[in-house]
């Protein structure tokens, strides 16, 4: 950054304004929470100042003092030098309202999942209190398992992942949300940590569904997440063969499986041509996530 920067920037106006302008000078990849430089640099901005992420209006013209003004330009600079995605510099990323640690050893929440979980998956599930047993393969940091939990009060949740690492974060999340008593945590590949007799409602994955191609293609802020939580092999689809192919076993009779698979919509279709899922409507207009029912999956 200018090294007269934190001396003519006076107001946080000025330094999300200069934050903006250098962000697009950058070419700075956005993804992980924001779409946009201004987002970017406003939610750096106010956490660096510790002031509450949405509320920037009312304090746009507040003057700054001169540490809080190299802090902000420190951040940005690490945001350009390092192509860190923002999360992993502030160790925090919001989803639904809900609130994660977040570091590198996690993939940073983003998965549109959380958008029909916090409306507790309907119309698909008719009462969202009736479910009493819910799954979340490749869990990562426990974002959405601890959001399928708010949605299924009733529920217990099991969620699996591969990565001690990821758990370790996971299991630091869980606790933020004392959800101790009513989230279990298990390391393995896919189903093989569970229970033999474990029979659920409700499955949800985000799994690793990046085929390798486009894997060879990434962002560099993309590259510093865990490359096996994104990795899906040569068509993405490794992972989600086994958890399709497993799902009845493990799901109850009227039971749902709610799967993220991106933009791997062709990769899919040649991995399964008989399967006709319902896609799901998210907030971006695109359809990265699937639900198919136990019937589905056994005819």
């Amino acid at each position: 950054m200018a090294a007269d920067a934190a001396q003519e920037l006076l107001t946080l106006r000025d330094l999300v304004r200069y934050g903006v302008s250098r962000f697009r000078a950058a070419n700075l990849v956005f993804g992980h929470g924001s779409d946009n430089a201004w987002d970017e640099a406003a939610y750096l901005a106010l956490h660096t100042l510790n002031l509450p992420a949405d509320t920037l209006e009312p304090f746009l013209d507040a003057r700054l003092l001169p540490a809080e003004r190299n802090a902000v330009l420190d951040i940005y600079r690490r945001r350009i030098d390092e192509r860190l995605p923002a999360p992993y510099l502030t160790g925090e990323a919001l989803l639904q309202g809900y609130r994660f640690r977040v570091d590198e050893r996690v993939i940073v929440p983003r998965s549109p999942i959380a958008e029909w979980l916090v409306q507790g998956l309907t119309p698909w599930l008719d009462d969202p209190e009736s479910v009493t047993r819910a799954l979340d393969l490749c869990t990562g940091s426990a974002c959405l398992a601890i959001l399928a939990a708010h949605a299924f009060p009733q529920a217990h949740v099991d969620a699996v992942d591969l990565s001690a690492d990821a758990l370790e974060v996971a299991r630091a999340n869980v606790d933020d949300y004392g959800l101790q008593d009513r989230l279990s945590l298990y390391q393995g590949d896919l189903y093989q940590p569970l229970p033999q007799d474990a029979r659920y409602q409700v499955i949800i994955s985000n799994p690793p569904y990046v085929n390798e191609d486009s894997m060879g293609a990434l962002p560099q802020e993309f590259r510093h997440e865990p490359r096996g939580a994104l990795a899906g092999g040569d068509d993405g689809m490794d992972l989600v063969r086994t958890i399709i192919g497993q799902a009845p076993r493990y799901l109850d009779n009227n039971g749902i499986l709610v799967l993220e698979i991106g933009h791997e919509h062709d990769h899919f279709a040649r991995a399964f041509p008989g399967l006709e899922p319902i896609w799901l409507d998210t907030a971006s207009g695109l359809h990265p996530i699937m639900l198919l029912t136990r019937d589905q999956l056994t005819t």
